[in-house]
């Protein structure tokens, strides 16, 4: 706490960390704009590619693992033996339930592509790490961002190039086949986004009501994304990765994974490459952005109010988000103003519907099914309360 700031924590009525939420709402706002606007436009990246292509989705990936820490205990993991199994049953229960949602989703094929299975794995990942302290989720994090392209693009030499079909309820049948996709082939695979779990996790146990902190993560995550993207423009530039690589190639949009022709494509911060660079450079982003809302919410409160109640709801907003572009995806032969007009649309459809529910005291309808059932599997084997209700 310092004299510069206010006095009393960045919470809001319910115990919610207002920057988390906010954060969460910048994600979303990103991924609307990422699935309606233009992304490149006569060679180059449009402003929308610019700011939000890769980063936005790695924001909500990030703050997915800041969420299981605040939901498991916060800066206190949850104890060994009844606590920890509740904890990992808990999270059990909420990826299967998210992963099933993003099945449906993606069953309706909407023209974009539907991050929620691959969130689920990713909720089943994190049930082991419950107990792991900061510095080893920290060092976790660089290694994965380190070693898992490599791993990746080792075993998926052979496997067919992109990232095929988006996985409906119909691939339950193929559990091999599903889970090949979710974990290592497909949009968002687990694999190389374990590095965003741990992160976020490693952030997630750190006192966020703390000023230091919140200028920690945004310095951090600037310098971070700022070397990140210098070491790949010199490696690609200098060291003779591009020539290699081919101009044309560093030019075509990625979908989760890189071609596997050359070790090279480890040198390259496209976004949704998943090579190291970029896991670093979009990693890097979200701590900066997290950081900031951080501190806004300290000192700038009233301005975080409405981010914050939309991203109270992100998984009731996302869902409607793509449900809405099935419906009416809004391609315009021009791809101008009326994707302007369309991602304005579901930017101000998510402020209202998330005012609402925060003026009612109410959360969102997926969110109360989810953490409702969560929390009843929790109690079944953890009667106890915790000592402390932790804030998410």
């Amino acid at each position: 706490m310092t004299g510069a700031g206010p006095v009393g924590p960045p919470a809001s009525r319910t115990g919610r960390i207002l920057g988390v939420d906010a954060a969460r709402a910048v994600a979303l706002v990103g991924m609307f704009a990422t699935h309606i606007l233009p992304l490149r436009a006569g060679g180059a990246e449009t402003p929308a590619g610019l700011v939000a292509d890769g980063r936005a989705s790695a924001l909500f990936a990030v703050l997915a693992g800041v969420g299981v820490a605040l939901s498991t205990g916060g800066p206190v993991p949850p104890a060994r033996g009844r606590a920890h199994l509740a904890a990992a049953a808990g999270l059990i229960v909420r990826g299967v339930l998210v992963g099933l949602l993003g099945l449906v989703l993606a069953g309706l094929d909407p023209p974009v592509a539907v991050i929620l299975a691959y969130y689920g794995v990713l909720f089943v990942v994190a049930t082991p790490l419950l107990r792991l302290p900061v510095p080893a989720l920290a060092a976790g994090a660089v290694l994965a961002c380190v070693l898992t392209p490599a791993v990746s693009l080792l075993l998926r030499r052979g496997l067919p190039a992109g990232p095929g079909n988006q996985p409906g309820l119909a691939t339950l049948a193929e559990p091999g086949a599903l889970l090949e996709t979710l974990t290592l082939t497909g949009y968002y695979p687990a694999l190389t986004w374990t590095t965003y779990l741990l992160a976020g996790m490693a952030v997630g146990r750190l006192d966020l009501r703390s000023v230091h902190v919140g200028w920690g993560l945004l310095a951090g995550g600037a310098a971070l994304a700022l070397l990140t993207a210098g070491t790949s423009a010199l490696l690609l530039g200098p060291g003779g990765g591009a020539a290699a690589l081919r101009p044309a190639a560093l030019q075509q949009q990625r979908y989760g994974t890189t071609p596997t022709d050359t070790w090279w494509w480890l040198a390259v911060d496209i976004p949704h490459s998943g090579a190291s660079l970029d896991l670093a450079h979009t990693t890097g982003t979200a701590l900066a952005v997290l950081g900031a809302m951080l501190l806004l919410a300290r000192w700038a409160r009233p301005l975080v109010l409405v981010p914050a109640a939309v991203g109270a709801v992100p998984l009731t907003l996302y869902t409607l988000h793509v449900v809405a572009l099935t419906v009416y995806p809004g391609t315009t032969p021009d791809g101008g103003a009326g994707e302007g007009a369309l991602w304005l649309g579901h930017v101000l459809a998510a402020a209202a519907i998330g005012g609402a529910l925060w003026l009612c005291g109410r959360r969102g309808p997926l969110e109360s099914v989810v953490s409702g059932t969560t929390r009843r599997v929790r109690r079944l084997l953890d009667p106890a309360p915790p000592a402390s209700a932790p804030a998410r």
